[in-house]
């Protein structure tokens, strides 16, 4: 990749299947902005890293696998002796847009994209592009749109809904009905784990979907569809959730119904691993947003300094489950703020 012609960077982080949590800490409000400065040592970059600045475009700061990115996003900055500016969109996809280009007048060096919406998200790139701000992607992927990222970091969820998808297929004995809560139609995240599973459904003929339905990456919605699932189909055997909230809703609708299946899902949330433990849900695919935000200051910096990176980083996850949930420790999935 050739080396950037402005030392300015702004981050975009796309929009990631996750559960809400309002009361989690070390997060800007949402739609403010924050500033943090680190240390004055110097960037292996050209140049001291106080002189540069990192936009970085949340979607929101409410949902726990965001505010894990962004501490570490804040942590590795310090680390490096780099400004950050931090903008949270409230989850308002014409409001990142805006803030992209706030971003952009106010010549922060890069810029750290996770994205509320891909198709929107592409205007924010194109825009960081004409005026040469590399953009870091992570999460979600914005959509082309003659636009260019400097490099895209994310989870494998493709690899991540197929080993767990398998895993869950094992434990029915290969056989049985299943029914599948999506994430938000269209999503990076949704389109991958969906496409993950289908692979692990094509190896196992013995498993048929008999129920489909998108819950938004939401317990509460999580569990009316998963409640209408078991009402319409009395013989399903499990539920992926594209999310752990969706699994956890889906756990919680089948004991009501006094129902024993079984419930995974993907994203590793410090309740969902309890959860597991307490044996109300199965498994869960754990991702490690705390250290991908680390990684896109990182990058960053490689960046701004004229060296190279992948233009594609996929992270893999950690599968727990009820023999291992009592060993795992959330923190290095989600940081040393999550507790």
């Amino acid at each position: 990749m050739a080396a950037w012609k402005r030392t300015r960077i702004v981050a975009a982080l796309g929009m990631a299947g996750v559960l809400t949590l309002t009361a989690c800490g070390g997060s800007d409000s949402a739609g403010s902005a924050g500033t943090s400065g680190g240390a004055s040592s110097a960037a292996s970059a050209g140049g001291a890293s106080s002189d540069y600045t990192i936009g970085i475009s949340v979607a929101d700061q409410k949902s726990l696998f965001y505010i894990a990115a962004v501490d570490g996003m804040k942590k590795a900055a310090e680390e490096a002796g780099v400004k950050t500016v931090v903008l949270s969109a409230d989850n308002n996809s014409t409001q990142q847009v805006n803030q992209v280009n706030d971003l952009i007048t106010q010549q922060v060096n890069a810029i750290v994209f996770i994205a509320q919406d891909a198709t929107s998200a592409a205007a924010g790139v194109r825009a960081a592009n004409k005026a040469d701000i590399p953009v870091i992607a992570v999460d979600q992927k914005p959509e082309s749109g003659d636009g260019k990222l400097a490099t895209y970091i994310a989870t494998d969820s493709v690899k991540a809904a197929d080993a767990l998808c398998t895993w869950m297929f094992e434990q029915m004995g290969g056989s049985g009905e299943i029914g599948i809560l999506q994430g938000v139609l269209g999503a990076t995240a949704e389109l991958q784990r969906s496409q993950g599973c289908q692979q692990a459904l094509d190896k196992n003929p013995g498993i048929s979907v008999v129920a489909k339905q998108s819950a938004n990456w939401d317990e509460t919605e999580g569990y009316k569809a998963a409640q209408n699932m078991l009402q319409a189909n009395p013989d399903i055997k499990a539920i992926f959730g594209e999310s752990d909230a969706m699994a956890m809703g889906a756990a919680k609708a089948a004991k009501d119904a006094g129902r024993t299946i079984y419930t995974v899902g993907i994203d590793g949330f410090p309740t969902m691993i309890t959860a597991i433990e307490d044996k109300l849900t199965n498994a869960t695919q754990a991702q490690v947003p705390y250290v991908m935000g680390q990684q896109s200051i990182k990058d960053a910096l490689t960046i701004l300094g004229g060296g190279t990176v992948p233009a594609e980083q996929y992270q893999d996850t950690v599968l727990v489950t009820q023999d291992n949930a009592a060993t795992i420790d959330p923190v290095q999935f989600y940081g040393p703020n999550v507790k």
